[in-house]
């Protein structure tokens, strides 16, 4: 994990799931994974967005070609946790297609036009994941 990750992970943690710089004022949530190779707990600080029966997390790794190890994590092990403020709550991941994905990924792009700057840097179709209250 990274310094940068470091310090806005304990940042959330110190201020019930707020932060600065960045992320500022924006909907962000901690997402724990488990390593799809090393079996290692993973803590990723994003953005999501609130859609009926849970959230949204996107993909996008800044436009780079490749998915991030978050979304191969979550592939391997779907069934994951989320700090969302001062709650966790208990999830499964699953991949958005078709029409879902494109009514989700289009309002994030609306909300956040860096997401569409993302989208242009890159040939790949951003993954879109939902994560839903686990049973």
């Amino acid at each position: 994990m990274s310094d940068w990750n470091d310090k806005v992970i304990a940042e959330f943690r110190a201020n019930g799931g707020q932060v600065g710089g960045h992320f500022a004022g924006e909907p962000l949530l901690l997402l724990h994974t488990v390593g799809a190779k090393s079996g290692q707990p993973r803590v990723h600080p994003m953005m999501y967005q609130k859609v009926d029966g849970g959230y949204a997390v996107f993909a996008s790794k800044a436009g780079a070609p490749t998915n991030p190890d978050w979304y191969h994590n979550l592939l391997a092990h779907p069934r994951t946790q989320a700090e969302i403020g001062t709650d966790t709550v208990e999830l499964v991941a699953r991949v958005t297609t078709g029409d879902e994905r494109d009514r989700i990924w289009s309002a994030q792009k609306a909300a956040y036009p860096i997401f569409a700057d993302y989208e242009r840097k890159t040939t790949r179709q951003i993954p879109v994941v939902v994560l839903e209250p686990a049973p």
